[in-house]
């Protein structure tokens, strides 16, 4: 005699059929929802198995998820560290770009305050930028600059910049020349003193003042007076009227033939970028109408008080009761 199957594991043709039914059934429903993304007839129903099932799934996937952030982490890590390598890329072409502006605005204020030196002398100046400075071990000032014979430049030509004397050429290469710098211990000038004419000579004392010898030991000479170029025969190597500097120290006179003064240039030897050759001499000795125009004291401000006399104060020549 045959046993019956239990109904739960009952094969029949009506149970494959309604299967087969169930899967038709949930493909195109995931196919409807595929298709009809946030806009999904059953995303409704997702929703609400999602509030259902949500905490459940949290609580069991809990075991897993920190590989799964380790992995995501690594993951993001990576994009991050690229981001971060483009970011810092980008930013030190940024800071670049700034430098090479900053630069450029400080070679063109140069340039500019060069020319107007160059107008107002009517020196026939060409623009050259410092390449490198002498070698130590030699003991001299010097600077070589990027033009030369191929550009007119020659021996004992005056150089200058936006503030007045840098020095004069020495070597002469076909794209390059040397110069001597003013502050160099080897280096001499003729001056000439702002107002009062007084001749002398300045030689360069290294990272201290000019000294200056004048002609005069009786000059008149205080702290403050200026002096330029006084100018050289044929006008080589120095042309007239280039500022030198300032006077900050005066020797006492001691009734010698000379009086000595210590100047301060007015050009910074150790910042040099932009100087200019001076490959024609004015027609004219410009004097002083080179020099800066001299700055005007700050007035001290004065205040005026008017006292008035209290209705009880006492009168001259009475005593308050």
């Amino acid at each position: 005699m045959r046993k019956a199957r239990p109904p739960h594991v009952r094969d029949t043709r009506e149970s494959r059929l309604l299967l087969v039914l169930l899967i038709a059934v949930a493909f195109a429903l995931i196919t409807v929802d595929i298709r009809g993304g946030q806009d999904s007839p059953v995303d409704g129903a997702r929703r609400a198995a999602a509030t259902v099932f949500g905490p459940i799934e949290n609580g069991v996937s809990s075991a897993v998820d920190p590989v799964g952030d380790a992995v995501s982490a690594v993951r993001d890590s990576g994009e991050r560290h690229d981001r971060l390598a483009v970011l810092e890329k980008e930013n030190a072409a940024l800071k670049a770009k700034l430098g090479s502006d900053d630069r450029n605005r400080s070679r063109l204020t140069q340039l500019d305050k060069m020319l107007k030196v160059a107008g107002e002398g009517q020196y026939g100046i060409k623009g050259a930028q410092v390449i490198a400075i002498g070698a130590a071990q030699s003991f001299s000032w010097t600077i070589t600059i990027d033009i030369g014979a191929n550009d007119g430049i020659k021996r004992d030509m005056t150089v200058l910049n936006g503030n007045g004397l840098v020095g004069r050429v020495t070597t002469v290469g076909p794209d390059t020349a040397t110069v001597l710098l003013a502050n160099d211990p080897d280096f001499t000038v003729g001056t000439r003193m702002e107002g009062n004419d007084e001749l002398g000579f300045a030689s360069g004392e290294g990272d201290g003042p000019l000294r200056v010898e004048l002609l005069n030991g009786k000059a008149e000479v205080k702290k403050g007076d200026r002096l330029v170029t006084f100018g050289s025969q044929a006008d080589k190597p120095f042309v007239p009227g280039v500022p030198v500097g300032v006077v900050s120290r005066v020797d006492p006179s001691g009734g010698g033939l000379t009086r000595t003064l210590y100047v301060t240039p007015y050009v910074n030897f150790t910042k040099l970028d932009i100087v200019g050759v001076v490959v024609e001499a004015p027609k004219k000795d410009p004097r002083d109408t080179v020099l800066p125009a001299k700055s005007k004291p700050t007035p001290i401000p004065t205040v005026t008080v008017t006292a008035t006399p209290s209705a009880n104060a006492p009168v001259d020549g009475q005593q308050q009761q």
